[in-house]
């Protein structure tokens, strides 16, 4: 690496120089779109056992408390809080999604940053500003390094959302280039998460730990603390550690200029977002049908080498549930929709579902792009029906509108039982760009 720029210190460099008025507004606009759909679907679990669980551990160690926790009407200290407030915002798979990474952008990066703004009194658009840079960066870093990373094993949106809370983070703290690029090699040595873990709480523990452990990282940056110059790329570094020979181009070329972060896509069903498609062609097939359960002999979901392997799985809770091509096949097919009750634990119990699950199969189509499904549908009387998807509903290429976002707000907030404050917590997050401080927001969602 000698006389070539360390990643860190260009990441550093970008923090330190970007100006929120030299951002397009399209883009601004997507970062208070991004923290809308986030704080839905972290108020949407607020009476969750595994958040109020995280919430009572974390209590009794927690410092002053000044950072809101959502939905819980209390506060505990920024760390904490990040760590409670990150759970809660990806707990359904409800959150936002980076196709070509498969990472959620928003859980790991806002927590920390809403936490640190509501202690040290920042503004809206700085909030704004911080997390996009956050969750640019976060996406650059898992383009470099997938799909192998990935593909080990390591749970890809907690091992590079501690990348975009650094960074966010030392965006918001106000940090130098050096400092920054310092916070972002701490925080690789603090990147942990397991795809084995993702049907049981263990998850949560590695995506509350990406979003206090980024904060930490920037804090202990802004105190003084250093980290190696190639601690993300190097030879003994973060990416060669936990997978191949990182693609550095991915992370530098373009910043500023090409945004990863325009690519975020946002769910209308709490499932993973490889199933949307197949719900998608399940109820495009019974729209089409209106045929009894019975008709239906036998399902076959075809899709790519990702879908398979997340989504071909047994049935034995609500985390299997969300990632399950046999669950998300049966509520097209037979409930017609998608819900968050959908994926909860009765609707796993349902004689009606479980029976249908085990009429459905899944095979492998490579010729299928990330995000696509065919479903067929074999009818009792022998004939076969096929819907293909490409684009799902909340993908790219069919985005959510605002208004749609802001539906799911409010059905989320009903859920976690703030459904008297939605419009007024709506009205405030669209505003937040112009707003002097976020506490007036945070009251609304505590």
């Amino acid at each position: 690496m000698s006389g070539q720029a360390y990643t860190g210190e260009i990441l550093g460099g970008f923090l330190a120089a970007s100006r929120w008025e030299d951002i397009p507004p399209a883009l601004r606009q997507e970062a208070v779109r991004g923290l809308l759909n986030h704080l839905g679907c972290a108020i949407g679990v607020a009476r969750d056992q595994a958040v109020t669980t995280a919430l009572k551990v974390m209590a009794e160690f927690s410092g002053a408390p000044v950072a809101t926790v959502i939905g819980q009407g209390r506060k505990l200290d920024p760390v904490s809080a990040a760590f409670v407030n990150c759970i809660a915002g990806n707990l359904l798979d409800y959150d936002d999604t980076h196709l070509r990474t498969v990472i959620h952008p928003a859980a790991p990066v806002a927590p920390p940053l809403l936490a640190l703004a509501e202690q040290r009194g920042h503004s809206g658009a700085e909030v704004l500003h911080a997390f996009l840079l956050g969750m640019e960066v976060e996406c650059r870093i898992g383009n470099a390094v997938s799909p192998g990373h990935y593909d080990r094993g390591w749970h890809i949106t907690s091992t590079c959302g501690v990348f975009g809370a650094a960074a966010g983070c030392a965006r918001l703290l106000g940090l130098t280039a050096a400092q920054a690029a310092h916070a972002l090699g701490i925080a690789a040595s603090q990147s942990a998460g397991l795809v084995e873990n993702l049907p049981s709480a263990a998850k949560n523990v590695g995506m509350g730990n990406a979003a206090r452990h980024g904060l930490l990282a920037a804090l202990l940056a802004e105190a003084g603390y250093e980290a190696a110059p190639a601690a993300i790329e190097g030879p003994l570094g973060w990416a060669r550690a936990m997978g191949d020979v990182p693609q550095v181009e991915e992370i530098t070329a373009g910043l500023g200029e090409r945004w990863e972060v325009a690519r975020t896509t946002y769910k209308p069903y709490p499932a993973g977002i490889v199933f949307h498609a197949v719900i998608d062609a399940c109820l495009q097939l019974r729209a089409e049908l209106d045929l009894p359960p019975e008709a239906i002999a036998a399902v076959t979901v075809a899709g790519d080498a990702l879908l398979l392997a997340r989504g071909d799985r047994a049935v034995r809770n609500e985390r299997d549930a969300r990632v399950s091509i046999h669950h998300a096949a049966a509520l097209g097919l037979l409930r017609g929709r998608a819900g968050v009750q959908d994926f909860e634990m009765l609707a796993v119990l349902d004689p009606a579902l479980a029976a249908f699950r085990a009429k459905v199969a899944a095979e492998l189509d490579a010729s299928l792009p990330r995000g696509a499904a065919r479903v067929t549908l074999r009818l009792a009387d022998g004939r076969e029906r096929t819907a293909t998807v490409l684009h799902a509903r909340g993908s790219e290429a069919r985005p959510m509108s605002d208004a749609e976002l802001a539906a799911k707000f409010r059905s989320n907030a009903a859920l976690g039982g703030a459904a008297d404050r939605a419009d007024a917590a709506l009205d405030a997050l669209w505003a937040l760009e112009t707003a002097p401080r976020i506490g007036d927001l945070m009251a609304l969602l505590g």
